[in-house]
């Protein structure tokens, strides 16, 4: 059998015992000495050829192999019924063992090594000049703090009182010819001839929507544009469209 020997892939004897394990898909506990160390002897031989000062310690698992394949073919003691003896290859099983768990740690740390060399650490800067201010705290009585934030109630009940003055002004901009064009359209956007007035408001709750409408309408009666009708006081009133404009009526 010919052997592709590459001595970096393995940091160790162990490492190599392991992998021939792997490779003939042993079970770790039932391992096949006589086929294992057939294989490690090969490797070792041709590791001494390439590198005499490299097979040291791969040597000294080799004769420990053949001590435990030696082991093996001695017949087992103790009469039948007795306690089983111990296998002869339990202590090399354990270290074994031992051995994948470190290296398991091993490439773990590595892994994480690697990972923190992807982070770049922000340089540690002197806050002595920041540190030595002392705080500063405002002294005030109850009573200074009470005016002041009575005077801060005050101020803010002029701002929103400027405020809805200018909110009013906005809406005072709206004329007349503009709401009476709004009402047209609110009749080709519903597709209907016959509207409720509130169903011309924007807003029902704002005096100045209903004052302007309502002007608005009125206009619009006078122009034969509509036809309004209520049926008795503080009743809903129903605004139609007309057909067909008919004349204003004279001044």
């Amino acid at each position: 059998m010919a052997y592709k020997v590459k001595i970096d892939n393995f940091e160790g004897p162990f490492d190599l015992l392991c992998y021939l394990i792997e490779s003939a898909e042993m079970n770790i506990y039932d391992i096949q000495v006589s086929q294992i160390t057939r294989d490690y002897l090969a490797y070792t031989e041709a590791l001494r050829l390439c590198d005499p000062a490299l097979g040291g310690e791969f040597m000294v698992l080799a004769a420990s192999l053949i001590e435990l394949k030696s082991k093996m073919l001695l017949p087992r003691s103790g009469a039948a019924g007795s306690a089983a003896e111990e296998d002869p290859r339990s202590e090399l099983v354990m270290k074994l063992l031992l051995y994948k768990r470190f290296k398991s740690a091993a490439a773990l740390l590595l892994e994480r090594e690697e990972r923190a060399g992807l982070f770049f650490e922000k340089p540690a800067e002197d806050l002595q000049p920041y540190t030595n201010e002392p705080d500063e705290y405002l002294r005030m009585d109850p009573e200074r703090f009470a005016q002041a934030f009575k005077a801060f109630l005050g101020r803010k009940q002029r701002v929103d009182e400027v405020r809805s003055i200018y909110a009013r002004a906005e809406r005072q901009q709206e004329t007349t010819e503009a709401r009476m064009s709004l009402i047209k359209n609110l009749f080709s956007l519903k597709r209907v001839s016959r509207l409720r007035f509130r169903e011309l408001l924007k807003r029902e709750d704002d005096r100045f929507e209903k004052v302007l409408t309502f002007v608005a309408l009125l206009e619009m009666v006078r122009n034969r544009t509509v036809r309004a009708k209520q049926n008795s006081g503080f009743a809903e009133i129903t605004v139609e469209l007309c057909e067909k404009e008919e004349p204003a009526y004279a001044e």
